[in-house]
């Protein structure tokens, strides 16, 4: 949805790298010796790829992602004027990600950007910096890049099938084939302790799984909300019948369709959609319902055939080439 007097600022082209090394999340049910199916059938994962030892890093992989976009779509060094990264995998905390990916713009030191570290949050904020930038009077008519990488290790447990290492390059400019509406975007920001490190001699954070979830599940109803309405402000009603498709932060596959089976009960609670098989809980406490087993069951079956549809073919078929997308309505809900 463009404003009609916008900018058409949004993402021309992205790039995805991951690395070669990964490994199955089978095999890591039988090295973790849990039941089969826990990792994926429980958390709808199926691989995870890893850094390979000492061959890469966090700046490797980015440098390898803006590389290959460079070259995929033939742009100069001189052609960007901001290069922002969204990271919480750092290799110095002295000299930032950004500034070493500079060695792939010899020639053109006139780009500006930082490093942002603030968790899964950092890439978010990196393309809506970058969007506000092209969309300003600052902005000179060069294009913007932002790269969103992380190296995510766990402790042995309940945590480790759900890290990976992967990054993505993305090409921002103006009328762009994806607009983003920055209008009408809503965030949910608090403090709470499922994610953290406290030991400064140990890589591995602290997680509390249940939690994060909840945490997930919570910002998702508060955004999604506040987001209806400022959509229905915009003229005309608003559901998830309204969009195309939708991109979620991942944590793990099954938090995807958890989340997206409760856009559908939002929907219900606010009049937008019939209860049907999730009558029972139309009206309840909306605080009640974050582990209610019985209700996520519900919103499973009820949400399946419509998340296939908006959430699982997008993800195979929208990513890999944006610059042939034509008009389409996306909502993300991105840490």
């Amino acid at each position: 949805m463009v404003p009609p007097d916008g900018n058409g600022v949004g993402i021309l082209a992205m790039e995805v790298y991951f690395p070669q090394a990964y490994v199955t999340q089978k095999d890591l049910e039988v090295a973790n010796n849990v039941s089969q199916g826990k990792y994926t059938l429980g958390l709808g994962q199926d691989s995870m790829a890893f850094a390979a030892g000492d061959r890469e890093d966090i700046n490797s992989v980015c440098l390898s992602a803006v590389h290959s976009l460079l070259d995929k779509y033939e742009l100069s060094p001189k052609d960007i004027g901001r290069l922002e990264v969204g990271t919480e995998s750092l290799v110095d905390k002295s000299k930032s990600s950004k500034t070493v990916l500079m060695r792939l713009f010899e020639g053109n030191t006139d780009i500006e950007g930082v490093t942002t570290v603030n968790a899964c949050y950092g890439g978010t904020a990196a393309v809506l910096n970058s969007c506000a930038w092209v969309d300003s009077e600052a902005w000179d008519g060069r294009l913007a890049l932002v790269v969103a990488a992380d190296i995510a290790v766990y402790a042995e447990g309940p945590a480790r099938p759900t890290g990976g290492c992967g990054a993505v390059a993305i090409l921002i400019g103006r009328n762009a084939p994806l607009v983003l509406n920055l209008k009408t975007r809503v965030t949910h920001s608090s403090d709470v302790w499922d994610f953290f490190k406290p030991r400064l001699d140990s890589e591995y954070p602290e997680v509390n799984g249940a939690l994060s979830q909840t945490c997930y599940l919570k910002a998702l109803d508060d955004c999604y909300t506040r987001f209806m309405k400022k959509q229905q402000a915009q003229g005309g009603s608003f559901s998830c019948d309204s969009v195309d498709a939708f991109l979620f932060h991942s944590p793990y596959n099954k938090l995807v369709q958890k989340s997206f089976g409760r856009l559908l009960y939002l929907d219900i609670r606010h009049g937008k959609r019939e209860a049907d098989a999730v009558a029972d809980w139309a009206d309840v406490d909306i605080a009640a319902t974050y582990e209610d087993k019985g209700l996520e069951t519900a919103l499973k079956k009820l949400s399946a055939p419509v998340y296939k549809e908006k959430v699982g073919r997008p993800i195979i078929y929208l990513c890999p080439e944006l610059l042939a997308v034509g008009s389409l309505t996306l909502t993300l809900t991105l840490y």
